[in-house]
This record gives structure tokens, C-alpha cells and sequence, in this order.
């Protein structure tokens, strides 16, 4: 009871699945992905060991088609199943059984797999698939959600909204570069959670993002005083250690300590420092 989208990056280093369903924290069962592996999404009448069953098939260097032709074929439930697959290369595959509630269907390409059941019908899995193909200049993870949306526009799951997930993952690409895991974003009750899921990616993306190294700006000269004084007005002034030193002990505390860069500081860094600094109440005259 859900539609879905699994995806990888051009030029292949990222693997991700976004999914939506009146189905209570459909983000917890229906996507998995391995970094420089590939993707799946389970769904219909989900069966949870196709995920560790699909990932290891992909990771032998088995095709997609050939991934989702050994799961279904051993599975006897198959008929009541839905299932899109992507691997490191080549064409993504889906298959939904037939005794899967209508409308229900799918279509794949080079890369990705969009697919869907209790849908208001094929325009659904249409939108999810064009605005995919349509959304290339996005990054990878906005591409996605761009796609999911355009498939709820379209009519979604036909009894609703209740939840939706993202997963993106990229080797390295985690928190510190300690995993692979890039983002993974889940809204599990939500009156709209298609729209709430690209709030949390926005969020993600402002704290958790690399920093585009040809817009750091040196932090030296009239851009040291500046930030020297906007910090110093929250209360970390600059000591001994520098300017950089306060940076970093204020950025721990707003959780954008991901988006440093020695010597340099990053203008989304700098955006945000200016406009908590703004914020902040001027002191009371002594009375």
C-alpha cells in the first residue's frame, strides 16, 4: 500500500529509496541499500528478508531482473509482493504480483525502478518516473524527494497520507565519514508527510552537507572580524586559541560542525552565525 522510487546517482557512487503510504512509518520496512551495491524497496505485502537476501544477490554482481526473479521465485507469497531493485549499473527492475490491490504497478529504466499499489492509478508511478528523469540538475537525495512529490501530486496511495521515508547512501558519505549511511530521514505519522520529509531534507542538508570548497571564504581579514564579533556577541568570545577556535566551539553546539574547514569558513556557516547573532537580546541598562 505505498509508491517508491529506488535510484542511483549518475555517476553511480550514491544508492537511495524514497517511499510514501497510509501505512504507519513505511520509512522503517520498505527501503534498503548498500553503498557501491545498490537499492531495493519491499512492499504490498512486505517481505522483510528481501532486503538481505537482495542486497547479498547484488553484491555477487547479480542483475537486477535476475535479483528480483530469485527472490520471487523462492518466495510463495509472490503473488501479493512489490519490488523494484537498482544495482551499480544497467537497468533497474520491478515486479508486483498480481494479487496485488489495485490500481498496482511499475515501471524502471536506466538507474531506477518507480512503483506502486492502492494507488489512484498508473499516473502515479508516471509522475514519480518523469519527475525523476525530469529532475537530473537537483543533487541526488533532492531529486528524489522532487520525484516522491511529484507522485503524491499525482494521487499517491488512493486511501491517503500517513508516512514517508528517504535513504541515501554513499560510501563514506555518514556522519564524520564513520558510514555509509548519507541521509536517512523517516516521517512515520504525519497528516503531510511528503511535505514534511523535504523540511527534514532542507534541515539535513543545512547542518549535515559538505561545504562547496570553491565558496569558502578565508577566515582572515575583515571576514575574522566579523565572525570574531558575532561570536563574541553569543558569548564566545575570541581568546588566545583564535578566532577559529570560538568558531568551532560555537558550531558544536548548533550541530554544524560537518560544514567546517580549516583556515576557512563556509558561507552557509557564516549565513547562519549572522542571523543567530541578529537575534540575540541586547543587554539590559544598568538601572
Amino acid at each position: 500500500m505505498t509508491f517508491s522510487l529506488v535510484a542511483r546517482s549518475a555517476d553511480g557512487r550514491r544508492h537511495g529509496v524514497v517511499v510514501a503510504s497510509k501505512f504507519l512509518a513505511a520509512g522503517a520496512l520498505v527501503p534498503a541499500a548498500a553503498a557501491e551495491v545498490g537499492a531495493l524497496a519491499t512492499q504490498a505485502h512486505v517481505n522483510l528478508a528481501y532486503r538481505p537476501q537482495g542486497l547479498t544477490l547484488l553484491r555477487t554482481g547479480v542483475a537486477p531482473a535476475d535479483v528480483v526473479a530469485g527472490l520471487i521465485a523462492a518466495d510463495p507469497e509472490r503473488e501479493h509482493r512489490q519490488l523494484g531493485v537498482v544495482g551499480v549499473d544497467g537497468t533497474g527492475a520491478t515486479w508486483t504480483g498480481p494479487a496485488c490491490h489495485p490500481w498496482a504497478g511499475g515501471r524502471a529504466g536506466d538507474g531506477w525502478a518507480a512503483q506502486g499499489n492502492v494507488l489512484t492509478g498508473p499516473e502515479v508511478v508516471n509522475a514519480l518516473a518523469d519527475a525523476w528523469l525530469a529532475k537530473s540538475a537537483l543533487p541526488f537525495a533532492e531529486r528524489l524527494v522532487a520525484a516522491l512529490r511529484a507522485g503524491d501530486e499525482a494521487g499517491g496511495d488512493r486511501r491517503g497520507r500517513q508516512s514517508a521515508g528517504l535513504l541515501v547512501v554513499e560510501r563514506g558519505g555518514g556522519y564524520g565519514g564513520t558510514s555509509d549511511v548519507l541521509v536517512d530521514l523517516r516521517v512515520d505519522d504525519h497528516p503531510d508527510p511528503v511535505a514534511e520529509l523535504g523540511r527534514l531534507l532542507a534541515v539535513h542538508s543545512m547542518l549535515f552537507s559538505r561545504p562547496d570548497p570553491s565558496t569558502l571564504l578565508d577566515l582572515s581579514g575583515a571576514v575574522a572580524d566579523e565572525v570574531a564579533a558575532l561570536l563574541a556577541a553569543l558569548g564566545h568570545p575570541v581568546a588566545d586559541g583564535g578566532t577559529e577556535v570560538a568558531l568551532v566551539s560555537w558550531a558544536g553546539l548548533e550541530n554544524l560542525e560537518e560544514r567546517l574547514v580549516p583556515g576557512r569558513i563556509d558561507p552557509v556557516v557564516l549565513t547562519h552565525l549572522r542571523g543567530v547573532a541578529l537575534h540575540v537580546p541586547a543587554p539590559r541598562a544598568a538601572s
